[in-house]
């Protein structure tokens, strides 16, 4: 059994915001809401627990209530614990409350956690005991005195920034709290558990799982959200041949329980990767009769009604597709205008190229079309 803890009974004081942060939107969904929907969200996840200060019990309710009727996140138990007079005292709670076998601390600030990031973790504290995401540095890092001098530079091979979610055996971390002294002060868990275990095992964790902490952290200009996305269907006989929502003459079309419309699947998956959203397969799964034939152009103004909920609007999309034949520059236009059109952008926002693979590979051989597509995000101000 897996359980994951949101850290989340901090004041947010350094924010500077009217309330406390984690009930701060982003867009159009809480701090605390991105934050624990990737738990909600993964599989491997048997419950959360909510830590939160007492005060904002009804609130936090109230939040998560919503997070249940905006979103199509399937329920799994959580329960609330209040939190301490530090975050070492409001984890330490969390963990007596907790029966799992494995166990994830994350913090209620970090809204950009990834399913990725969080299976990795998972499966690296199954191989190693532990997980803890960080990130090497970018800039020079330099040891100063106290009066802000800089004394000498520190090797950044040996640094790392370190992230959450942080994640041990339940047994083991609970150990290691137990022996905290009176007056030991930690700034996360991992250092609890290296002091009185064994140093944890670092994984790789990501430059967007930032944590917002200070006022220009929620600058919407800092909130920026990329989002990648890839599709290949095989040419058959017998079937149309559309892309972007226009039908192209050609002696074969794409396969699919869709229109198979490859270019629009790219683009539908990087506008939800790009939110935190689940991808096509799970939102339109081709088990379902009722998306048999359908236009890939209404499932994309679906997925744009999804990412407006989120409080988002896509900046530009960029595409390629990559087929031998039929020549697609002349029907490019009529292309970009519907994109431009669906997605609420200008045509000057929208690029699409072509390219065929100089014969190589199942495109070069003309038994499918692929196309991979990039966008941007930003929060609606």
């Amino acid at each position: 059994m897996i359980t994951a803890i949101i850290a989340a009974a901090g004041k947010g004081e350094r924010a500077k915001q009217e309330k406390n942060k984690i009930y701060c939107t982003v867009g159009k969904k809480t701090l605390l809401q991105l934050s624990t929907a990737p738990f909600y969200r993964n599989p491997r996840v048997d419950e959360v627990i909510l830590v939160i200060r007492p005060e904002h019990e009804e609130e936090t309710k109230a939040v998560i209530a919503a997070l249940h009727e905006e979103t199509e996140i399937t329920y799994k138990p959580l329960r609330y614990v209040f939190g301490g007079q530090t975050r070492t005292d409001s984890v330490r709670n969390a963990l007596n409350a907790c029966s799992a076998d494995i166990v994830m601390i994350h913090d209620g600030a970090r809204p950009y956690v990834s399913d990725e990031l969080i299976d990795r973790c998972i499966d690296e504290t199954v191989k190693y005991g532990s997980a803890v995401p960080v990130i090497r540095p970018i800039d020079t890092m330099s040891a100063c005195d106290k009066d802000g001098r800089l004394q000498y530079t520190l090797p950044r091979g040996h640094l790392c920034s370190v992230q959450t979610p942080q994640c041990f055996f339940l047994s083991e971390i609970l150990t290691a709290y137990d022996k905290i002294r009176e007056g030991e002060v930690f700034t996360d868990d991992a250092s609890v558990y290296s002091k009185y275990v064994m140093p944890a095992k670092t994984c790789d964790g990501e430059y967007e799982n930032k944590k917002l902490t200070y006022k220009t952290d929620f600058d919407h200009e800092e909130l920026s959200r990329t989002g990648i996305g890839y599709d290949t269907h095989q040419l058959v006989e017998g079937r149309k041949l559309i892309l972007g929502g226009v039908e192209i003459p050609h002696e074969k079309g794409l396969l699919g329980h869709s229109d198979a419309d490859v270019l629009i699947h790219a683009v539908m998956d990087a506008l939800l990767t790009a939110a935190g959203l689940p991808d096509i397969g799970h939102l339109f799964p081709d088990t379902d009769p009722k998306y048999k034939d359908i236009a890939s152009t209404l499932l994309l103004s679906r997925v744009m009604e999804k990412i407006e909920d989120e409080g988002y609007k896509v900046v530009n999309v960029s595409a390629v597709i990559m087929a031998e034949k039929p020549k697609l520059a002349p029907y490019l236009d009529k292309i970009i205008h519907n994109l431009s059109q669906i997605i609420h952008i200008s045509t000057s926002a929208v690029g699409i190229s072509c390219t065929t693979t100089e014969k190589l590979g199942f495109v070069g051989r003309e038994e499918g079309i692929a196309s991979c597509a990039t966008v941007l995000l930003r929060p609606e101000r």
